[in-house]
This record gives C-alpha cells, structure tokens and sequence, in this order.
C-alpha cells in the first residue's frame, strides 16, 4: 500500500522527506507515466508519495530585484502567460512546445529539471539563462548552478533529504533570448536535437554576453563555452558565420530510434546558426 503525504506546510514537507523514502509529486506529468510502464513492464511496486500542491508560496514567478524567482510549483502555463522581459522569450516558446495544454497546465518547470532527461526542453534554456537552483532541507537551504545541480544521464546532485524549492535567474541587462528544437514532427514530440540562446548586445549592436546551449545532444545539455568566447565582442550581425563544427567538439550524440549521432551533430550546427541569425535579425526589426 503505498502512503501518499500532501502536508500543508514546507516545514512538515521537509520533515517527511528527511525521514522517509518518498517520490516528490509537483505536477506529475512524469511521475505517474513512469508507474504505468514499469507495472506493464511487470514491477507494481512504487515508492510513497510527497505530494507539494497543498503548500502555499510555492507556485508562482516573482521579481526580486536582482534577478526572478520561479516557485517550484510554477507550471509551463504560468510561464507562457507570464509578464516577462524578452530575455525570456525562448523559454516561453519551449513552454509551449512541452506535450499539449494538459501538460503545459500541470507540470512544473521544476519537475523538468529533477528528471533530468537529455532531452528536457526547459533544461537548455536555464542553462542559457544562467539559473540557480534552490534545494532545501530540513538543515537549512542551498544553491546550485543548473550545470551543477544536473550531473548525469537522468541524474541530479539533489540529496535524498532535499527538495528543490525555486528557480532563480539572473536579470541581463538588453537582452534576448531563442530557442530551435527539431523533432520528427512540430507537437507532442522528444528533441532530436535543440538550441537556446541568450545574448546581450551593446549600443553599438555588439556582443556583450552570450549565452548558448546543446539539449539532447549530450547525456546532460550542455553551454557551447568555446562559442561563448568566440562571440564575445562581435557584432551580433556576424556571430552566425563564424558558428564552426569545432565549436560542438564538447558534445556527444548517441545513435538512437530518433537519429543518428552524426545527423544529431549536423543539426545542432545547423540550429545554432539559425538561433544567432534570428536574434540578429530581432535586433535589426528592434532598431527600425
């Protein structure tokens, strides 16, 4: 019989994850998926569940100053409808690419990142949006850079005592943001390959910061560092043609159902050129 917890205080949360072995329930668009195919798979068994819904303060995008904090019960729905800056815009269009609007309205931007899929399509973006991760336990709270908290094939640093309370993105000065995904088809569809990226650019149209990230290319999404630094300083008009496949060197694409590692290279190039030419192009309809 499994014990299913919905406590009405993170006090209470905290104290029930520290002393039992429970599965965290936010949205459970990925959790109860996965119950129907293991018990088709044969295996019934399932761990207790902790469910977050009933905890007030814990859903919700708020500005904090210095940088936005996401509640870990904020849904893709909330996102999209969101009043954010378009530093965001490309985080927003994965949200609307996340299954249908049953899914966009239950699951969680967090609940993306605790499971850790190469394939997630919130996971570039915060990575290009430099997030934070806030963990909490009952010893108190810490927090992670995504790339930290996010350290293997569907693996996370998060201890067995802590729940990842809030997202936190810093604010960036004139920025955008964009993100490509290609799939088998345009809905209800895991990433064959997929790019975001975030740039902030000068008065004079340069490059001030860049920002870009590989999903589903690598068993953890990855920053393209090397392009980072090639990009820093140029005019934003340039940065797609000086995009070379030495720039990817960093990831590692598997054969699979979906691709192969060499089209999954090649489409990544492909996607990486076409994000920096669509911000070039925004900033220029920006500028008329």
């Amino acid at each position: 019989m499994v014990c299913y917890h919905r406590p009405p205080t993170l006090a209470e949360a905290l104290n029930i994850r520290a002393a039992h072995d429970v599965v965290v329930l936010a949205g459970g668009t990925d959790i109860y998926p996965v119950r129907t195919a293991r018990r088709a798979w044969g295996d019934p068994t399932h761990k207790d569940v902790l469910d977050l819904t009933a905890i007030p303060g814990l859903r919700g995008i708020t500005d904090e100053g210095s940088h936005w904090r996401f509640g870990c019960l904020t849904t893709w729905t909330d996102l999209i409808r969101a009043d954010l800056p378009s530093l965001f815009d490309a985080y927003r269009q994965a949200a609307r690419e996340v299954g249908g609007v049953q899914v966009q309205n239950l699951g969680t931007l967090t609940g993306n990142i605790v499971t850790a899929s190469p394939a997630g399509d919130g996971i570039p973006n915060l990575l290009a949006l430099d997030a934070q991760v806030e963990l909490s336990s009952v010893a108190g709270s810490r927090s992670l850079a995504l790339g930290q908290f996010i350290d293997g094939y569907r693996h996370t640093a998060m201890r067995a005592d802590e729940i990842v309370t809030a997202l936190t993105i810093p604010k960036l000065a004139n920025a955008r943001s964009c993100f490509k995904k290609l799939g088998a088809r345009k809905y209800l569809v895991i990433s064959i390959a997929m790019v975001s990226g975030v740039v902030a650019v000068d008065m004079a149209g340069g490059i001030s910061e860049a920002r870009i990230a590989v999903g589903a290319c690598s068993a953890v999404a990855a920053r393209l560092t090397a392009l980072e630094a090639t990009l820093a300083g140029v005019p934003l008009a340039a940065a797609a043609s000086l995009v070379t496949p030495h720039h990817l060197d960093g990831l590692t694409p598997i054969d699979d159902v979906r691709a192969t590692g060499a089209y999954r290279r090649a489409a990544a190039l492909a996607l990486v050129r076409d994000c920096l030419s669509d911000l070039a192009a925004d900033s220029l309809r920006r500028a008329a």
